[in-house]
């Protein structure tokens, strides 16, 4: 993954420039993967400048008896570093704010991590966070997340995120007026490919105003992931946890708006997903994903309000959203399979199945086509394609897909094994919609295409002006 360093600061004088501001204090608590943070600010010198306290609590028992169990019964969760930032933070004004400065400016630092084990092939992740106060005696706010580690051993994952330990606390201290530039310094320091940021929150006074929606996309934008994930309630998801031992049903489009059409596409895939046996609602994520890019791969540049309007109105239908960078299919199912070992299906449409065998959709890709379709198709994964109407106005079916002379064997072979698997559309009326149409009519305002969406899709761009919508004159 591509990485640019936004700061000329080393570690070292990041840590320094902190350690030298009398006005900046708080604590350090690691655990699971040693005390690099606090190290880092160690070797710089004239730490107790800034450190009041590092801790490590490794033994569980130990760790519940000071920051209690979480209803998850997890220790590397959000809500285990929520209740360590709280409780240090407190325990920080409580024991020096009357004794230090009025000016003082309080931190806690915390990270809880499951680094590489001895001899196990453990998932590498990390919750890590600040809860910090942005002027002298303001009301905290908090900023926490969620990395993933590539290093191949625990020490090099301990350095990297002594590192990022390092960068989220100064972004946090001189970066707040711009989260976009503390998101892009996050990695400073830290070579490509080492960790991955795929989940940031803000939350607090300060971050009140900001739509974590929108500043998460900026993950994707600064290279710290090549996607994010957004729960059905709109949440911001960690895709690990999403993903976690469940079969996954995805429809990509650009849902500009989610049209009744979308819709169908996507029960209509989940009718058939289900045929399968042990694959039902309660162990398969739907997720409606949207890339970034366009069919050569490169950033369409979409605002980020209007991704929000998008993820906003799938939300309103139950549906998971995410967001990527992937141009490819192939790409997009390797993503999937880091995290889910189960079933996967891919609901396309006629068009969709075209461009796939397309051969200069391949291009840079070693093997080409054949490549390509060795990694879309190795194991689970199916593809359910919607049918689409003729010049004639008679349905068309996925076996009567036209396919190059020389790839109609590949084509067949695809059929034969069960990889392309055709679906129902529930009414032919629906391939009378089409989005470019939709989004000509919002710019009058109300009328026809009020019919052509989900009534609650429908009521939110009237309510709020999405996409273009012309509000009536008040």
């Amino acid at each position: 993954m591509e990485h640019k360093n936004v700061s000329s600061r080393s570690t070292m004088e990041k840590a320094l420039r902190l350690n030298l501001d009398d006005k900046k204090y708080g604590t350090i608590v690691e655990i699971g993967a040693g005390q690099e943070v606090a190290r880092n600010f160690f070797l710089a010198g004239a730490a107790a400048g800034t450190i009041a306290k590092t801790m490590s609590a490794y033994d569980m028992k130990f760790s519940d008896a000071i920051y209690g169990v979480q209803s998850d019964g997890r220790y590397v969760s959000k809500a285990r570093l929520a209740a360590m930032m709280e409780q240090e933070l407190a325990l920080v004004l409580e024991r020096v704010k009357e004794a230090r400065s009025k000016t003082s400016r309080y931190f806690a630092y915390a990270a809880t991590v499951a680094a590489k084990s001895f001899n196990r092939d453990n998932e590498c992740h990390a919750w890590c966070g600040i809860r910090v106060q942005l002027y002298p005696g303001a009301e905290p706010s908090t900023i926490k997340v969620h990395v993933r580690m590539r290093d191949d051993n625990a020490e090099a994952q301990q350095q990297a995120l002594g590192i990022l330990g390092v960068n989220l606390i100064y972004a946090a201290y001189y970066y707040f007026e711009d989260p976009k530039m503390m998101i892009a310094s996050l990695s400073d320091s830290i070579k490509p490919g080492r960790i991955e940021i795929d989940s940031i929150e803000f939350e607090g006074p300060y971050f009140d105003d900001l739509d974590n929606r929108a500043i998460n996309l900026q993950l994707i934008r600064a290279w710290k992931t090549r996607a994010i994930m957004f729960n059905a309630d709109g949440s911001v998801g960690v895709p690990a946890e999403m993903m976690y031992k469940k079969n996954l049903l995805t429809i990509r489009g650009s849902f500009r708006p989610v049209t009744n059409l979308n819709v169908d596409m996507i029960e209509q895939g989940k009718k058939a997903f289900f045929e399968q046996e042990g694959v039902d609602e309660s162990n398969t994520l739907t997720i409606a994903e949207i890339s970034l890019n366009d069919l050569r791969g490169h950033d369409t540049q979409v605002p980020e309000e209007d991704l929000v309007q998008r993820i906003h109105c799938l939300n309103l239908l139950g549906y998971n959203v995410m967001i990527s960078d992937y141009t490819r299919y192939f790409s997009l199912r390797a993503y999937f399979r880091q995290y889910t070992k189960r079933q996967i299906g891919i609901v396309v449409g006629m068009i969709n199945v075209k461009q796939i065998f397309d051969e200069d959709s391949y291009v840079g890709v070693k093997g080409g086509i054949l490549e390509g379709f060795g990694k879309l198709f190795p194991d689970n994964t199916r593809m359910y394609i919607y049918p689409e109407l003729n010049n004639e106005g008679n349905i068309k079916l996925f076996t009567d897909v036209k396919v190059p002379e020389h790839l109609r064997f590949l084509y067949r072979h695809l059929l034969e094994n069960g990889f392309l698997h055709g679906i129902d559309s529930s009414d032919n009326d629906l391939f009378k919609i089409y989005s470019r149409e939709i989004l000509k009519q919002l710019k009058v305002g109300r009328g026809e295409w009020e019919h052509y969406v989900p009534e609650a899709v429908a009521e939110a761009i009237i309510e709020n002006g999405y996409f273009g919508y012309k509000r009536p004159r008040r």
